[in-house]
């Protein structure tokens, strides 16, 4: 924050105040805040002739976004590991009059409470926690400050963690531990790829076997139906035969003539054939 003073009674040719677009200007007169200036010339009060001129002080506020670096703050944990953390916060003044107002030094008290909102934070976490989820400290943190930086008049943009500094042997320890967590990780990809590869393999294999049983099943299916068919066509033939015997039989009884005239249908057909023998029963006791 910048304090540019003016005092009427100091010869000023010009008795004007420039403010920049980064700032605005806090204007006191005679020790009371009496106006915000936005950017541009400001005409200070001139010297009056009769009784005081008032003293006017336009103090400057920055704007712009800006940001700090917390470094190497040493915390434990909530299992008592000692870790170094360093954090960068960007922030800007939304409010002049409060940042101004509500706080002597709205930097020093920011400064304080992101300090001790990473302690708080880092209090609840364990070691395995910061380093599996190292997001969490940035966003407590944010979380925590937000809130409060505004009362003052300061938005919080963001607070990240830039840097977490362990223990010397804990440090070797934990790239031992990383080291193994990858063999780990790449022995699990090997492993599980094995595994989905044999799987595939014997899901392949399976549908071999099954797609061949189908196809003997069906064959089979097929010939049993087959066979089925054949001995019905076959039972039905001989059943019809059997039924056109009956009806010749039945029809022979009826009318011997009938079979008197097949009879000699056979010996003419008979006839025809020279090797065909033809014996005529004789009775011999006629002749005697």
């Amino acid at each position: 924050m910048t304090t540019t003073t003016q005092n009427p009674n100091v010869k000023n040719p010009n008795r004007d105040v420039i403010i920049s677009d980064t700032h605005r200007g806090l204007r006191y007169e005679d020790g009371r805040l009496t106006d915000v200036l936005e950017a541009g010339r400001h005409g200070l009060p001139r010297k009056r002739w009769f009784g005081p001129t008032p003293l006017v002080e336009i103090r400057l506020v920055d704007m712009r976004e800006r940001e700090f670096t917390i470094k190497g703050q040493e915390i434990l944990t909530s299992d008592k590991v000692a870790v170094r953390v360093s954090i960068v916060t960007q922030f800007r003044v939304t409010d002049p009059v409060a940042c101004s107002e509500r706080v002597a030094s709205y930097e020093d008290r920011l400064y304080s409470d992101v300090q001790l909102a990473a302690r708080r934070s880092l209090a609840t976490m364990t070691l395995e926690a910061i380093l599996t989820n190292r997001n969490q400290l940035s966003e407590d943190i944010l979380a925590e400050v937000t809130g409060v930086a505004a009362g003052y008049g300061v938005a919080i943009l963001r607070s990240d963690v830039k840097d977490l500094v362990f223990p010397g042997n804990l440090q070797s320890i934990m790239n031992q531990v990383l080291s193994a967590e990858r063999l780990a990780e790449a022995q699990l990809v090997e492993a599980r790829t094995a595994a989905e590869k044999a799987k595939i393999e014997s899901e392949a294999q399976l549908e071999t076997q099954l797609g061949a049983m189908r196809v003997r099943i069906e064959a089979e299916k097929l010939a049993a139906e087959s066979d089925a068919e054949i001995a019905r066509l076959k039972a039905e033939a001989d059943a019809d035969e059997l039924r056109l015997r009956a009806e010749g039989a039945e029809a022979y009884a009826e009318n011997p003539a009938l079979l008197r005239i097949r009879e000699l249908e056979a010996v003419e057909a008979l006839g025809t054939n020279g090797n065909a023998r033809i014996y005529l029963g004789v009775d011999r006791h006629a002749d005697s």
